[in-house]
């Protein structure tokens, strides 16, 4: 056994029928010309006969002496490991439209992974009406977290249509460290950050309290997208050419993350607007970074940090919004930019606290919610990537929905377009799918008011 880290163990710990704590993602591919019908048949089969298996995908919570299942780790035997429990083959319903698939995506992102066997799962679905197939997979968030899971999925593909070579998630080996000097900080470095945590703190408190440069959570308005949820979720996706919003970009001279939160904040009014529910003062989102190092990219765990930004939804205007975004985005970063590392851990760890109160009754009803919406811009793959052949369609990350955080929203990069992954909770969130309608015409209004 091995003891978790604190923060792995509470994803478990506050995990329940009603808040799932897994992270997942959907794949949409085309077969290769010439695929015959047992294409997708025959990459399960070699999939599932790959018994291979990295650390990470043998781990199971483990039950101690004191009968806590949520403070160690126990690893299963690869031969223990069952197969065709944890990699499935379905199809969908007809017509077997996009329609079908998330919903279908829909119910298993509702479900809880089993804890007596390895967190995660995945699934091939065939029958779809245009040829395509697709997979979807999900991971324990005590496992891995999202940005580490997205790409050890790209290293399964490849940029070479002709590579005909099967990798498996599961049996992909650890990419090699960077030569030269450990990473870890050492005595000299740990007293440099404990020496300078004086003055810092004074920095980051000025910059909080009197220049208002760091967004502080519990500033945001309540909504109906902060309300206490229920277990089943429901999944929308979709993909945009990345052309567009860096030609935003480019006009208005900002991030192309800020693009990414305007084009968010333009749905969000719109939708909220629709519900007859947009607040008078603005939308705050979390906006996760990740704090891995680049030699980190495929270690388990999670090792995440996170920003709060002033998504300005009371503006109409769409060239005013993206413009208090760019200037919230940068406030936050910079206050973190002139952290040392340790004090940007714990700085981060402050801002994402107060998702944990919401594990005490009443908490979400009462207290004013911390923030509004997690919204996530994760690196993808920035070619077209290939399985055996089929190429990569749409690459839609799927993440968690929490109490009194019933939207979340996590786009990805694939090639030449972004993909966007929305989880609602089914009951909080009506109609999710229009979300999708309101992100067009949140991104034209971004292109004509910037003159692109």
């Amino acid at each position: 056994m091995e003891l978790m880290s604190p923060l792995d163990s509470v994803f478990l710990m506050t995990e329940s029928r009603e808040h799932p704590m897994h992270v997942g993602g959907l794949q949409l591919f085309e077969p290769p010309e010439g695929a015959g019908p047992d294409f997708v048949r025959d990459i399960h089969d070699a999939m599932v006969a790959n018994h291979d298996f990295q650390p990470t995908f043998r781990k199971r919570p483990a039950l101690t002496f004191g009968g806590l299942p949520t403070v160690a780790w126990t690893y299963d035997d690869a031969d223990d490991v069952e197969m065709d429990y944890h990699v499935r083959r379905s199809a969908l319903p007809t017509p077997g439209r996009v329609r079908e698939l998330l919903e279908l995506a829909s119910r298993w992102h509702s479900g809880l992974l089993d804890r007596h066997r390895p967190l995660w799962e995945a699934h091939f679905v065939e029958g779809l009406n245009d040829g395509r197939f697709a997979l979807y997979s999900k991971f324990h968030h005590s496992l891995i977290d999202g940005v580490s899971a997205l790409r050890l999925m790209q290293r399964t593909l490849s940029t070479d249509p002709d590579d005909t070579e099967l990798q498996a998630i599961w049996s992909l080996p650890r990419r090699k460290r960077e030569s030269g000097p450990s990473k870890r900080p050492g005595l000299t470095q740990l007293a440099g950050s404990i020496a300078a945590y004086g003055p810092s703190t004074w920095s980051l408190a000025r910059a909080a309290l009197l220049e208002q440069q760091l967004t502080l959570p519990f500033a945001a308005p309540r909504t109906m997208l902060n309300v206490p949820i229920g277990g089943a979720r429901r999944v929308a996706a979709q993909s945009w050419a990345l052309d567009r919003l860096k030609g935003v970009k480019a006009a208005a001279g900002v991030s192309f993350n800020d693009v990414v939160l305007a084009m968010c904040a333009g749905a969000l009014r719109y939708y909220l607007l629709d519900e007859h529910a947009l607040p008078d003062t603005p939308l705050i989102a979390m906006v996760p970074v990740s704090m891995r190092s680049p030699e980190q990219a495929d270690s388990g765990g999670n090792q995440v940090g996170a920003l709060l930004c002033n998504l300005a939804t009371h503006l109409d205007d769409p060239v005013e919004r993206l413009e208090t975004i760019n200037e919230s985005m940068r406030g936050n970063k910079q206050i973190f930019s002139e952290l040392p590392r340790l004090q940007a851990y714990a700085l981060s760890a402050f801002l994402i606290a107060p998702l944990g109160l919401a594990a005490f009754p009443g908490f979400v009803s009462t207290a004013p919610p911390p923030f509004n919406i997690v919204i996530s811009n994760v690196p993808g793959p920035t070619e077209p990537m290939y399985l055996q052949g089929a190429r990569l369609d749409g690459n839609y990350p799927l993440s968690i929905a929490l109490d009194g955080q019933a939207l979340n929203m996590t786009v990805v990069n694939n090639a030449g377009n972004l993909d966007f992954g929305l989880v609602g909770c089914r009951r909080s969130v009506p109609h999710l799918q229009r979300l999708l309608g309101h992100l067009e015409t949140s991104l034209k209004d971004l292109e004509r008011a910037v003159g692109h």
